[in-house]
């Protein structure tokens, strides 16, 4: 059986709860990707930041990059799978919440990340092809 651990990328870059919005947008720049995971000190997982929510709730509503924090901006229910879950398991999470990346949780702790390219490498293309629709469709 295949599971999340076995498709997903080991210990993904994260930003810290106190880091502020304008070193994770350099963050991202630097790794050329539109999310990270946002941990705390514990190395627990607290949400998830996109470039989105940077660009609507940071730079529209005209907060200091360099006072706001990741914290400040991730709010909401944190879409995660374990990594012991076969990975028919993360694709219906994915489908379902309509995410093109998940976090992998072991032991309360992020210890990777899943992402659609993970799932291109890592399953036959019919398979990789119905999430990519199933997350396509409005």
């Amino acid at each position: 059986m295949t599971t999340a651990r076995d498709i997903m990328t080991a210990d993904p870059e994260v930003v810290g709860v106190r880091d502020t919005v304008r070193t994770a947008a350099a963050k991202m720049a630097d790794l050329t990707v539109g999310s990270l995971p946002v941990c705390g000190n514990d190395n627990r997982l607290k949400g998830m930041l996109t470039d989105r929510d940077i660009a609507i709730h940071a730079v529209a509503e005209n907060r200091d990059p360099d006072t706001t924090t990741a914290g400040d901006l991730v709010d909401g229910e944190i879409v995660t799978v374990l990594a012991s879950r076969p990975v028919e398991d993360v694709l219906a999470t994915m489908t379902e919440h309509r995410v093109r990346r998940v976090p992998v949780i072991h032991e309360h702790k992020l210890v990777g990340i899943i992402a659609l390219a993970d799932v291109a490498r890592a399953l036959p293309d019919s398979t990789a092809g119905e999430l990519v629709e199933a997350l396509s469709v409005d």
